[in-house]
């Protein structure tokens, strides 16, 4: 009996020995995620037609406000997408680790995020040229018991976003200045651990300066004027083999800042209190609510008899409108989804600024379009840009489109085969085919809208709850 319990535990023993062993293989194999980039550089990514930028979602990085996509970061990012003449795609991410995983791993390009540049993340990726100069604070509550010395943070718990910065500076103060302070690692935003502060679930946060100023023109009872270090540069970062692609940043960088475009945007962001304010305390921001416009209600009605994502429809109507239901359009298209006159009389809408109304008008014409499409193009993903593009330009052009990718053998119910024969219904030889029977169409601009559209779409569904 004793031999046979030597025996179970010598075996078990070996295979927890084995197992612990395969699991340190691992471990060290995805450690080392960045020692084999994948190979993607800037000719690649233009070929390809868009970057991808990881930011943060908050009140200054990227967020909605009024069905409008805002940040500073998204308006950097998208001024350098125009540099570089491509379309920008942006992924949502609050965990620094994961970031430099998908940037090594070619599942984004560059990380948009404000970084100091430390002999660990050297490692990880290439810093671009510093694109600003930012010093962290503490954020704590007003009061009797509000700390005002670097000295009182002595056996203070002090709650940090994980994998930044903010912990190894702490760290220095207590080497400094010999003290103590109980540091708290979280996952999530620096802004839900500002939440924390003021909520009183959590005494004691460091962020950004910036982000702290921008939160303490809307929560009164937080300070922020507790400088933790001095003001450093911080920069993005892009793969450590592209430098294709991190000399036209530093280029773009080095103009922004000649022609003062950084200085104008930073203030627009950070130094405008009043209207920072009332960006982050609407309900229409998608910091502080899940509205983005005064008609989701009537719009939330209509895709449900599309059978849309409502945020689908709400990209649309943004795209169109604005969500200004007195909007007339040059050509003299009306209201919420900007109908033609003769489409406001075949669907019944006799007053084309009743939110309703028009907004119904346009559901009704979706419908149509839809039922047009169905047999052709039965995927419904798909079959939303074709529907999309036989909005803005009607769907006979986008047909012409379609018979021409038959013609020559392409997929006609993959939206990318189509479109191409749509972007070219300017050139005469295309437009004069026998099978084109609608003519001439500058059908690059349908594909344009299909493609801002899917992009704003994309952005609502991330930030604004279903």
């Amino acid at each position: 009996m004793k031999h046979n319990l030597s025996v179970i535990f010598v075996v078990l023993s070996c295979f927890l020995i084995l197992a612990s062993c395969g699991k340190a293989r691992k471990a060290k194999k995805e450690k080392a995620f960045w020692e084999n980039p994948v190979q993607l550089d800037l000719d690649e990514i233009k070929k390809r037609g868009f970057i991808r930028a990881i930011v943060d979602n908050s009140s200054t990085s990227y967020y909605i406000y009024r069905g409008r996509r805002m940040g500073y970061e998204y308006e950097l990012l998208r001024n350098l997408a125009r540099k570089l003449d491509v379309r920008l795609r942006l992924i949502i991410l609050t965990d620094l680790d994961e970031a430099f995983y998908k940037l090594n791993k070619g599942q984004a390009d560059i990380v948009a995020i404000n970084l100091e540049k430390t002999p660990e993340r050297q490692k990880y990726a290439s810093f671009t040229a510093p694109i600003n100069e930012m010093s962290t604070v503490l954020v704590q509550r007003r009061g009797k018991n509000q700390i005002d010395s670097l000295k009182k943070l002595d056996g203070k718990k002090v709650h940090v976003k994980k994998a930044t910065v903010y912990k190894k500076q702490l760290e220095n103060l207590e080497d400094s200045l010999q003290i103590y302070i109980d540091i708290i690692e979280e996952d999530g935003t620096t802004e839900s651990l500002i939440d924390k502060v003021v909520l009183e679930e959590a005494d004691l946060t460091v962020v950004d300066e910036d982000v702290a100023l921008v939160n303490a023109t809307y929560y009164n009872e937080i300070d922020v004027s507790l400088e933790i270090s001095e003001p450093s540069q911080v920069a993005w970062v892009v793969r450590k083999n592209a430098p294709q692609l991190l000399e036209e940043v530093n280029q773009w960088i080095d103009k922004s800042e000649k022609s003062t475009y950084l200085a104008i945007l930073y203030g627009k962001y950070f130094l405008n209190k009043k209207n920072s304010y009332y960006r982050n305390i609407s309900p229409f921001s998608s910091i502080s609510g899940d509205q983005i416009s005064v008609y989701d209600g009537i719009i939330r009605d209509g895709s449900e008899r599309l059978g849309w994502d409502w945020r689908l429809l709400a990209s649309l109507v943004y795209k169109e409108s604005r969500f200004d239901t007195t909007a007339t359009s040059y050509a003299g298209a009306r209201g919420l989804l900007q109908l033609m006159p003769v489409t406001l009389e075949r669907f019944g809408v006799e007053n084309p600024n009743d939110p309703f109304a028009s907004l119904m008008g346009g559901v009704q014409y979706l419908k149509y379009l839809d039922k047009f499409w169905l047999e052709r193009v039965p995927e419904i993903n798909e079959r939303l840009k074709f529907i999309l593009a036989s909005y803005n330009i009607g769907h006979g052009h986008v047909e012409d489109a379609w018979r021409l990718a038959l013609k020559f053998g392409k997929d006609t119910q993959n939206w990318r085969d189509v479109s191409y024969y749509l972007s070219r219904k300017s050139q005469p030889e295309v437009y004069r085919d026998p099978i084109v029977r609608s003519g001439y169409a500058k059908g690059h601009l349908a594909v344009a809208y299909v493609q801002d559209i899917m992009s704003i779409y994309e952005s609502y569904r991330v930030l604004v709850d279903p």
